[in-house]
C-alpha cells in the first residue's frame, strides 16, 4: 500500500510535469503560454475538485442501484466517460473564452487534451511506479 505523502507526491509531481508538457505543445501550436499555464492550474484544481465529488456521487449512486460498490470493466468505462464528460461540460467555454476560440475549436483542443492525459498517465503511472515502488506488505 502506498502511504499519504507517496500519493500526495504522486499527484503533485503528474500535475506539475503534465502542465510543464502540455504547455510546452501548446504554446508550439500557437498560444499564449502564460494564458495556456493559468488555464492548465485552473483546470487541475477544477478537475481534482470534480474527482472528489464524482467519485463521492458515483460510489453512492452504483451502492443505491446495484448494492456493492465493486466496478466491473463496463462501469468503471462508464465511470470514466461519466467523469470526462462532466469536466468537457464546465471546461470547453472557460477554454473558448480564455483563449478566444469558437466552441468547436475549444471542444477540439479539450478532447485533444483528454488524450494527451490519457496517454501521459499511462506513461507516468508506469515511469513513477519503476522510479518508486510499491512497498513490500509485511506479513507477521
Amino acid at each position: 500500500m502506498r502511504t499519504r505523502l507517496d500519493r500526495i507526491r504522486h499527484a503533485v509531481c503528474f500535475e506539475v510535469i503534465g502542465l510543464i508538457l502540455l504547455v510546452g505543445v501548446l504554446s508550439q501550436l500557437g498560444f499564449d503560454g502564460s494564458h495556456v499555464g493559468v488555464v492548465g492550474i485552473a483546470f487541475s484544481i477544477l478537475a481534482t475538485g470534480w474527482n472528489y465529488i464524482y467519485n463521492i456521487w458515483f460510489d453512492r449512486m452504483l451502492y443505491r442501484r446495484y448494492k456493492t460498490a465493486v466496478k466491473t470493466t463496463a462501469i468503471r468505462i462508464v465511470h470514466s466517460l461519466g467523469f470526462e464528460a462532466g469536466l468537457l461540460v464546465v471546461t470547453i467555454p472557460i477554454l473558448s473564452w480564455v483563449l478566444k476560440v469558437t466552441l468547436w475549436e475549444a471542444f477540439v483542443l479539450d478532447i485533444g487534451m483528454v488524450l494527451f492525459y490519457l496517454i501521459y498517465a499511462y506513461v507516468y503511472n508506469i515511469a513513477y511506479d519503476r522510479l518508486f515502488p510499491i512497498p513490500a506488505v509485511q506479513q507477521d
